[in-house]
């Protein structure tokens, strides 16, 4: 039975679609943390008309190929996952959005931590519910991770070969950016030993006053000066386009050590040997293109591809607002691999 306690009405930040069925489910990774998780599913089966393609969650039909989904990272299933999630289910998916660890919904404390290790294991573990969930093939699942959960998804898929296709949009690689800084800017010994004290120094604070400090949302009010990036991200976060009360971004965001573990443990040293195929899909315009780019030349043989949209920036990619992100080339590219 389930222990976390689920919102019932429909709270997203968008609306809800009259194609496909909606439910919460829970599951647990590895480590014994449940999570939380909507899952949409299409009302009708592909290829088959009248009463028998009526699909609702629990009953008995034909296995679909289906796709878990998660991210931005310090985002909610509420925001642009679910969103995600919808739309492919609409196009004939079984689709899950999950909140990670210590996230939203799901189970896990301290809340607002982040793990390379424990959040990859939960694409993992969405990937063992689907596989013994009586609407799927255990043989077509696939995954889709946003922003730092793009990263997180290119390593599941390097340790699981039950993942058959993976899709990262507007990928963050957070090992990357955490040891190096954007575009390389603290790549040096002594600038990451200066990011270990802090953090060593904070935790010495952190457990001498028996909290976490938080590290604080996206910034608000925008100061003058802010980069255009973080007015993007403002525009997403902080209105009524994409806030969300649950959502770390639209808050008080991570934990001051909560991205620790990052600066010792690389996401993507092992994506070389992924043999399942990737599509990395980044905005012409995002600060964060060169991540993407930086994981297509990690890849190997004929299993990848990089597809780049022209004009967007990192948050066209979370919503429909600017129209831009690729839903066909998505459902094109697991119908092409989770057959």
């Amino acid at each position: 039975m389930s222990t976390l306690t689920l919102t019932q009405e429909w709270d997203k930040t968008f609306p809800k679609s009259e194609l496909v069925d909606h439910c919460k489910v829970t599951f647990h990774n590895r480590y014994g943390i449940e999570l939380a998780a909507d899952m949409y599913v299409p009302k009708e089966i592909p290829g088959q008309a009248g009463n028998d393609a009526a699909v609702t969650p629990g009953r008995d039909r034909a296995s679909l190929p289906a796709i878990a989904v998660s991210g931005p990272f310090g985002a909610v299933k509420e925001q642009s996952s679910g969103l995600y999630a919808q739309h492919m289910a609409e196009r004939g998916f079984v689709t899950l959005a999950f909140d990670p660890s210590f996230t939203g919904e799901s189970g896990g404390e301290p809340r607002r931590m982040a793990s390379p290790d424990i959040n990859t294991e939960d694409f993992l573990a969405a990937v063992d519910f689907l596989s013994n969930c009586e609407l799927v093939d255990p043989e077509r699942i696939g995954i889709i991770g946003i922003c730092g959960f793009g990263g997180m998804a290119v390593n599941a898929a390097a340790l699981d070969p039950r993942i058959k296709a993976t899709v990262a949009s507007t990928m963050y690689d957070m090992s990357k950016v955490n040891v190096e800084g954007y575009f390389a800017s603290e790549d040096t010994p002594a600038q990451r030993m200066e990011k270990r004290k802090a953090l060593a120094a904070q935790r010495t604070k952190d457990f001498a006053s028996g909290t976490y400090e938080r590290a604080g949302g996206v910034v608000d009010p925008l100061p003058d000066d802010a980069p255009w990036f973080v007015k993007d991200y403002h525009a997403y976060y902080k209105t009524p386009r994409g806030y969300h009360k649950r959502s770390g971004n639209s808050n008080d965001g991570w934990n001051v050590i909560g991205c620790q573990s990052f600066l010792n443990q690389p996401l993507l040293a092992w994506a070389g040997e992924i043999e399942n195929p990737v599509l990395l899909i980044h905005g012409e315009k995002a600060h964060s293109r060169y991540f993407s780019e930086y994981a297509y030349s990690l890849l190997r043989g004929g299993n990848k591809e990089l597809m780049i949209i022209p004009g967007a920036t990192h948050v066209d990619l979370y919503d429909d607002v600017a129209g831009v992100i690729p839903y066909d080339k998505m459902e094109s590219f697991f119908k092409e691999n989770l057959k």
